[in-house]
């Protein structure tokens, strides 16, 4: 979904698998498909997708080609799931692949924020959020790292229908008058998205800060103390470094799980 943008995320989510398949001796093998730039979308004989984040509106895609192929791939794996008593495939959306699965699920309304979110932040856990296996291993709240123009609002914690939980949401601000974002969502038993990025490492996020644009462009926006505070953060190797650590992994064997249990 990063549309030909260069970032750190294609990166991180292939180290994760890779690290996975190592660590656990599979014989774990992944395709990459360039949708939003090529056209390119998997079928259904792969057992897990995993959907990266990437730049620009959620909407700006409607009605193209490309968003109504991802909807329906959506839509594939959920009848899918539904008729098969075994085998379930799992899909974990990242970010842009969350607002737009927001939007194709009917799940809350996505809008633009009055500012660019960016940093590493605290995320809470709902009560639904803390029984669910991603976030096992993590505490309440966990630190992440989100940047959007986007977000997800107006979602009650039971989610819009019955297939619906909201997990993570973002910290409080009672001195805002604006509604919290909502962080993380199970759309399906098998189909969860964050708008955060798990995937993000402290090496990638350090390559990424000290980039000279980046770094002028933070510094203008959220001043000198702030950059500090977020490279003074990556140091911490139970906040990103654990996160990154922890989600990905969960979801991939929650997934290989799913593939191998009998219903």
């Amino acid at each position: 979904m990063n549309n030909g943008t260069a970032n750190q995320g294609m990166r991180g989510i292939q180290e994760i698998l890779l690290r996975y398949k190592y660590e656990h001796d599979l014989d774990l093998r992944f395709d990459v498909f360039d949708l939003r730039q090529k056209g390119e979308i998997p079928d259904l004989s792969y057992d897990i997708y995993i959907s990266s984040g990437g730049p620009g509106s959620p909407f700006e895609g409607k009605g193209m080609k490309w968003e109504n192929d991802f909807f329906d791939l959506l839509t594939d794996l959920e009848k899918f799931n539904e008729q098969s008593y075994s085998g379930k495939k799992h899909a974990f959306l990242i970010c842009h692949s969350y607002q737009l699965a927001c939007r194709k699920f009917n799940v809350g309304e996505v809008i633009a924020r009055r500012s660019t979110a960016f940093g590493i932040f605290p995320v809470f856990l709902t009560a639904e959020g803390i029984d669910d296996l991603i976030f096992e291993g993590l505490d309440n709240p966990f630190f992440t790292v989100d940047s959007r123009d986007w977000q997800v609002v107006s979602v009650s914690e039971s989610g819009n229908n019955a297939n619906t939980n909201v997990l993570a949401l973002e910290k409080e601000r009672p001195h805002v008058d604006l509604e919290r974002c909502i962080m993380s969502v199970r759309f399906t038993k098998e189909i969860v998205g964050t708008q955060f990025h798990p995937e993000a490492d402290p090496v990638g996020m350090k390559m990424y800060l000290l980039r000279d644009d980046k770094k002028e462009s933070i510094i203008a926006n959220h001043g000198l103390e702030k950059y500090e505070h977020m490279l003074s953060t990556l140091e911490d190797v139970n906040k990103l470094q654990l996160t990154q650590s922890i989600i990905l992994p969960n979801f991939i064997t929650e997934a290989l799980t799913a593939l191998t249990v009998e219903a």
